[in-house]
């Protein structure tokens, strides 16, 4: 399942046309103003928008530490606690989903069920992102004693590491929106069991 997941991730462009009825119905421009864009709908859309902040966060520090913005230790007491904040929150995010919201959704409308199956399986990919991520975090911690060349090789390994996640993240949050905000718009809060 790793390498179909992982290849659908990282390739797809967008959920697959038959998935997005419901999207083209309520259309990404048009949720602000709808009535049922409340309750959980608004909840998503906030966290998500925390994820992509602290992700674009980490990005950003990363790139100030490889310019020489910042000295390895103000980066790492800077970094530690925002990528622990970040691995934790989006990890435990992802496991309410699983177990709570998308089987819920996926039986109030099954013909969106391969989308929620979709979004498991990125989860599972993103996990594995997490992982790969928190180790070359860990690996930079470990040179902070050692010299500046292998501190800025560890630095790279580990912004190749956060680019390849946020980009991962990016599609899957984008994907996960258009699928479960016009389910909600679409059925509200109540009819589907989450208010």
């Amino acid at each position: 399942m790793s390498e179909a997941a992982n290849f659908l991730l990282l390739e797809r462009v967008r959920l697959p046309d038959d998935l997005r009825w419901l999207a083209e119905k309520y259309p990404r421009e048009n949720w602000q103003g709808h009535a049922n864009i409340h309750g959980v709908a608004t909840m998503w859309l906030q966290r998500h928008d925390m994820f992509r902040e602290l992700g674009g966060m980490l990005t950003n520090g990363i790139g100030d530490y490889r310019e020489g913005r910042l000295t390895a230790p103000d980066f790492a007491r800077w970094f530690a606690p925002r990528l622990n904040h970040f691995l934790g929150h989006l990890d435990g995010h992802h496991n309410v989903e699983d177990h709570h919201y998308f089987p819920v959704f996926a039986q109030a409308e099954t013909r969106l069920k391969r989308g929620f199956e979709i979004l498991d399986a990125d989860h599972h990919t993103i996990h594995e992102g997490l992982e790969r991520n928190a180790e070359a975090a860990n690996a930079f911690f470990n040179t902070l004693q050692e010299s500046e060349d292998r501190q800025r090789f560890a630095a790279d390994a580990y912004a190749a590491e956060n680019s390849r996640l946020i980009a991962m993240l990016t599609r899957h949050l984008a994907d996960e929106e258009d699928l479960i905000i016009p389910l909600i718009l679409d059925r509200g809060d109540r009819a589907l069991g989450i208010d």
